[in-house]
């Protein structure tokens, strides 16, 4: 069945992002050893021969910015809206330049040859005029020719299916010593078409419970298409699997499926030459 909303424990009363205020949680809560993330989007732009120059929208905690600029030989700039991800990056994968800012409304030096937006970044823009704004964006900071290159959740992965909405999901991550428990609960917001969700958290060690609220837009394959179209970009690729957060994930070598329903959705995109 699926539940169209469930309320968060009436114990949850700070209301803040656990994971982004401490981005040493997050990665531990979403580990990556292998660098499975920025390996595939390093595949994708050696794939389509997209220069050294790259731009990570919402490059969170610098990971997968580090992981390009010092493994691949990339020269990267790394912009997340949060201060304590930047922070992290900076601290934790240097080399990258980083900078905080909107990616509705940012303006960088010089011209990139590819655009990164992975783990759903472009789905933080929730309204049609949000993805007007990034793609106006997008246009002024890549070169003629340059690539965007996103990975995101898929829209069309919800039409009939409830598997991710009917049952909260429990989860926890140990750091230095304490363990923090999350119960999330996903649900759709039909008329914004978003995908809502409610993270509540719960540590061992006495503080106070931590209630996180956050959305991503949910476009379907066609409807991406006509909106880069409609902005100068040309699709090159868009596929489900495999994917770094695919099961099973993307490995070096692995070609794209021809389906396009599954949890994610992969992007290549060209911006044509004025």
């Amino acid at each position: 069945m699926n539940r169209r909303r469930t309320a968060p424990a009436p114990a949850a009363t700070a209301r803040r992002n656990l994971l982004t205020d401490r981005p040493e949680l997050y990665e531990l809560r979403f580990p990556d050893p292998e660098f499975t993330a920025a390996r595939w989007a390093d595949s994708m732009l050696r794939e389509h021969e997209a220069g050294p120059d790259v731009l990570d929208l919402g490059c969170g905690t610098g990971r997968d910015a580090g992981w390009l600029h010092r493994t691949a030989g990339r020269t990267v700039t790394g912009l997340d809206s949060s201060p304590a991800m930047i922070a992290h990056a900076r601290s934790r994968h240097p080399g990258p330049a980083y900078h905080v800012g909107d990616m509705r409304d940012f303006t960088l030096p010089g011209r990139f040859d590819a655009v990164l937006c992975l783990d759903s970044a472009l789905l933080y823009c929730h309204t049609n005029a949000d993805l007007d704004a990034l793609f106006g964006r997008l246009r002024h900071h890549l070169r003629p020719g340059g690539l965007l290159v996103a990975e995101m959740r898929n829209g069309a992965f919800f039409l009939g299916r409830t598997e991710l909405l009917d049952a909260p999901r429990f989860d926890s991550v140990t750091h230095e010593g304490v363990t923090h428990i999350s119960r999330t609960v996903l649900w759709i917001d039909h008329a914004a078409q978003l995908l809502r969700r409610t993270r509540s958290w719960a540590s061992d060690d006495g503080a106070p419970p931590v209630e996180q609220h956050s959305a991503w837009r949910l476009l379907f394959p066609q409807e991406l298409r006509h909106l880069l179209a409609v902005h100068g970009f040309t699709v090159l690729a868009l596929h489900d699997r495999p994917g770094p957060r695919t099961e099973p994930p993307w490995t070096d070598g692995a070609r794209p499926a021809a389906t396009a329903d599954g949890d994610r959705l992969h992007l290549v995109a060209r911006l044509d030459p004025a």
